[in-house]
C-alpha cells in the first residue's frame, strides 16, 4: 500500500498584509503632529489604496482586505483627502517616545470586568473552539465535526469578526484543518482603534497586520494586547474592553483557535434576525457536518456503491484502530470527545500533530471554559440546533465497535 503524497503547500497570493504593514510604516505618528503633515497623509493614503487595488483580485473574500478598504475610504473622508494625486510613499517614520504601545492606564470603560458592578448580575463567559479535522465546539457547548471547505465566518458580532480557511489535508479528501485565520477586532470607543490580526500556516505573527501589539493611540490602548507564549507556536490575545480571550495556536502545520467571551458579547448583533451564518454560536450547516461513526462504513462501501461527488480517498495506513486510541491515551486518558476526535483524526489523516491538536484544544477549554463541570463532552450533538440538549449519545463502547467492524470490513475489501 502507498502513503498518498505530501499536500501542496498553500500560500496566499492576498497582499494586503504588505500593503497595511507599509502603510502603517510610513505614518506612523504623523496625524499627531499637526495640519501640515495633511498633504503627506493624503499622499500615503493613495498609496494604501493603489496598493489594495493591485492585489484586489486575489483577495476577494479576504476580510483583512475588505477592512482595509472601508479603512481607507473613512480616513480619506477623515482628512479631506482627495483621491487624484501623487502616491509616493512620504519618509518613514519611528514612534515617539512615550507612544501608547507603553501607556498601562485605560478608561475604567475600557476594562470590561471593572465596570460591571454598573450590572445586577456577575457577567456568564462561554466557549467556543475549533481544531484538528476541523472539530466544533461552540458557545452553546455543542460538539460537531465539520467538512467546511474555503472561508467561513467563525464569530460575527458588533465588536470583532472571526473568519477561518479550510483547506483539505490529503488531496481529493474530504478532510479539511485551518490554515489561515483573520480576526478583526473593531474600532470601540475611546478603547480601541480597528485592529486586523491575520495568521496562515507556517506564519503565527505576534503583531496586528500593521506592526502593533496593542490597541493604537487611543486611551485605553492597551485593552487590546498580543501575547506570545511560545515563539511561531502560541499567541494570545487580551481584548479587556470586552472581557474577551483568544488563543491562536500553529500544531503541526494547521491552526487552531479558542476564544473565551462574554455571553454579552457574543449576542451583540444589531439585527440577530438577519445576522448570516456564525458557526461558534450556530454551528456548521447540517450539510457540512461529518458523523463519526458513519464515516469508516463510508469508506468501506466506497468501492461496492459509487455515491455523486469526489470518492473518498483510501485511509491512511500509519494506524490502526488499536495504534491510534494508544497514541491517544498519552494525551488525552479520558475517553471523551476530544479523545474520540484525536483517534478519528489519527485514522483519517496519519498526522501525529493531530493527537497534539485535540491535546491542546481541550487545555484551552480548562483554561478558558467558565463552567469547569463542563470540560468533557461524551454525548454526540449533531443535528441539533444550538441551545438544545443532546439526546443520549451513542456509548463509547458502541463507536468503539462501529469503527473495528468498519475496519475489519476494509480488511476484507
Amino acid at each position: 500500500l502507498c502513503f498518498p503524497p505530501p499536500p501542496p503547500t498553500v500560500t496566499s497570493p492576498c497582499k494586503i498584509l504588505k500593503c497595511n504593514s507599509e502603510f502603517w510604516a510610513a505614518t506612523s505618528g504623523s496625524h499627531h503632529l499637526g495640519t501640515e503633515e495633511a498633504p503627506e497623509f493624503c499622499t500615503a493614503l493613495r498609496a494604501y489604496a493603489h496598493c489594495t487595488r493591485r492585489t484586489a483580485r486575489t483577495c476577494r473574500g479576504d476580510l483583512a482586505y475588505h477592512s482595509a478598504v472601508h479603512g481607507i475610504d473613512d480616513l480619506m473622508v477623515q482628512h479631506n483627502c482627495s483621491k487624484d494625486g501623487p502616491t509616493s510613499q512620504p519618509r518613514l517614520r519611528t514612534l515617539p517616545p512615550g507612544d501608547s504601545q507603553e501607556r498601562s492606564d485605560s478608561p475604567e470603560i475600557c476594562h470590561y470586568e471593572k465596570s460591571f458592578h454598573k450590572h445586577s448580575a456577575a457577567p456568564n463567559y462561554t466557549h467556543c473552539g475549533l481544531f484538528g479535522d476541523p472539530h466544533l465546539r461552540t458557545f452553546t457547548d455543542t460538539f460537531q465535526t465539520c467538512k467546511v471547505q474555503g472561508a467561513w465566518p467563525l464569530i460575527d458580532n458588533n465588536y470583532l469578526n472571526v473568519q477561518v480557511t479550510n483547506t483539505p489535508v490529503l488531496p481529493g479528501s474530504t478532510a479539511t484543518a485551518t490554515s489561515k485565520l483573520t480576526i478583526i477586532f473593531k474600532s470601540f470607543q475611546e478603547c480601541v482603534d480597528q485592529k486586523v490580526y491575520q495568521a496562515e500556516m507556517d506564519e503565527l505573527p505576534a503583531a496586528f497586520a500593521d506592526g502593533s501589539k496593542n490597541g493604537g493611540d487611543k486611551h485605553g490602548a492597551n485593552s487590546l494586547k498580543i501575547t506570545e507564549k511560545v515563539s511561531g507556536q502560541h499567541i494570545e490575545i487580551q481584548a479587556k474592553y470586552i472581557g474577551t480571550t483568544i488563543v491562536v495556536r500553529q500544531v503541526g502545520r494547521y491552526l487552531t483557535f479558542a476564544v473565551r467571551m462574554p455571553e454579552e458579547v457574543v449576542n451583540a448583533v444589531e439585527d440577530r434576525d438577519s445576522q448570516g451564518l456564525y458557526l461558534c454560536l450556530r454551528g456548521c450547516p447540517l450539510n457540512q457536518q461529518i458523523d463519526f461513526q458513519t464515516i469508516r462504513s463510508a469508506q468501506a462501501t466506497e468501492g461496492r456503491a459509487r455515491r455523486k461527488g469526489p470518492s473518498l480517498p483510501a485511509p491512511p495506513e500509519a494506524f490502526t484502530y488499536e495504534t491510534a486510541t494508544a497514541k491517544c491515551r498519552e494525551k488525552l486518558p479520558v475517553e471523551d470527545l476530544y479523545f474520540q476526535s484525536c483517534v478519528f483524526d489519527l485514522l483519517t489523516t496519519g498526522d501525529v500533530n493531530f493527537m497534539l491538536a485535540a491535546y491542546y484544544a481541550f487545555e484551552d477549554v480548562k483554561m478558558l471554559h467558565s463552567n469547569k463541570d463542563k470540560l468533557h463532552l461524551y454525548e454526540r450533538t449533531r443535528d441539533l440546533a444550538p441551545g438544545n440538549t443532546a439526546p443520549s449519545g451513542t456509548p463509547p463502547t458502541l463507536w468503539v465497535a462501529l469503527l473495528c467492524l468498519s475496519q475489519c470490513w476494509l480488511c476484507l475489501l
